[in-house]
């Protein structure tokens, strides 16, 4: 039985390997181009993945095709913008991978681009799918540790000589910030928990003294408070100069109980030892390889949701826009040394 949606990935790098087996692994979807600035082969590329993929290096060609519906775009940060427009323009629905572009215009340009197009998008914030954030959201919305007044997600990966992005992500245009460049996932995800639109935030940046870190562009540890509407606080920690496990830090406080990582508290529930926290069966994020992450269940969702005709769950375009102007305002901060309220970020 044929699938109902043709993929065409845009870059085909180390995201691009693991977005195409999530893809055909799908029961509504299968990769059948791939669109390089290099030359590639189209019988390789069909043998290593499977099925029929064609390769074009003419992205405008590889869209104008109208077997493809869905347009997957998996380059350098700084090439996401034009490629989206040109999709969009297209009448192509759209997977993005993060960061949406490093300058806020481009983002800007994109939801025009989008809306003007009436096309669905998935932003890669796929840590929402992870079974981590599954399940911390739904102790959340079962109201087990009451409502939160204080949040802190953090991000701690390494990305240094020893690490295959490395090699690109020093640069300013291509990684941007600590926040931009992976420190993202664990603002969105606070987004995600907290619940409540943000008001004004204060960032503050540096970077590590040692060597292997001193070809960076752009300061790799940020650290963002956060101060959401509803009168909750927060904070973010994006550290990508650290020697250390990947840790993705994640400690919530309700009126009735606590989140810490995979474990939690609740008065809620009687019987509990005061003295002891209650595991969660649930699985850490703990890698930053690209093969661990939730991509097959956040795409499924994505073509569920086309075949409805709804916008993409929790990682639309609208979900990825707010985390980015969030990101826009931690980053303006931290280079400007003050507070920045939300409101000084354009939204179009």
């Amino acid at each position: 039985m044929s699938k109902k949606y043709n993929v065409a990935i845009v870059g085909y790098g180390w995201a691009a390997t693991a977005h195409i087996a999530a893809i055909n692994a799908t029961s509504s979807a299968q990769v059948t181009a791939v669109w390089s600035s290099r030359p590639l082969d189209d019988s390789e590329l069909s043998h290593s993945h499977g099925g029929t993929i064609r390769a074009y290096t003419d992205l405008a060609a590889m869209l104008a095709q109208p077997d493809i519906h869905v347009v997957d775009i998996t380059s350098y940060p700084n090439q996401h913008a034009a490629q989206f427009i040109a999709a969009a323009r297209s009448g192509k629905h759209i997977i993005v991978e993060k960061p949406l572009a490093i300058d806020w215009s481009d983002i800007l340009a994109m939801k025009r681009a989008a809306d003007e197009a009436g096309v669905k998008v998935c932003v890669c914030f796929e840590c929402r799918w992870s079974s981590q954030f599954l399940a911390t959201k739904a102790v959340l919305d079962q109201g087990l540790v009451g409502a939160l007044h204080y949040g802190e997600i953090d991000y701690y990966h390494g990305i240094g000589p020893w690490y295959g992005q490395y090699r690109w992500n020093t640069k300013r245009e291509l990684g941007g910030s600590a926040l931009l460049t992976a420190g993202c996932h664990a603002l969105d995800a606070l987004l995600l928990c907290m619940g409540s639109e943000v008001e004004e935030v204060t960032s503050y940046a540096t970077q590590s003294a040692h060597p292997a870190f001193a070809a960076y562009e752009y300061p790799t540890s940020a650290t963002t408070l956060l101060r959401f509407q509803n009168g909750t606080v927060g904070k973010s920690a994006a550290v990508v100069d650290c020697f250390q496990p990947y840790y993705f830090h994640t400690h919530l406080i309700g009126s009735e109980g606590s989140i810490l990582d995979g474990k939690f508290h609740s008065q809620r529930i009687a019987g509990l030892n005061k003295s002891a926290w209650s595991q969660l069966s649930l699985k850490m994020l703990d890698s930053g390889d690209v093969s661990d992450h939730p991509y097959q269940t956040q795409f499924q969702a994505f073509f569920d949701a086309l075949e409805a005709g709804n916008e993409m769950p929790m990682t639309s375009f609208a979900d990825g826009f707010a985390t980015h102007r969030v990101i826009a305002a931690a980053d303006k901060s931290a280079a400007e040394r003050r507070s920045v309220k939300l409101s000084e970020i354009p939204v179009a």
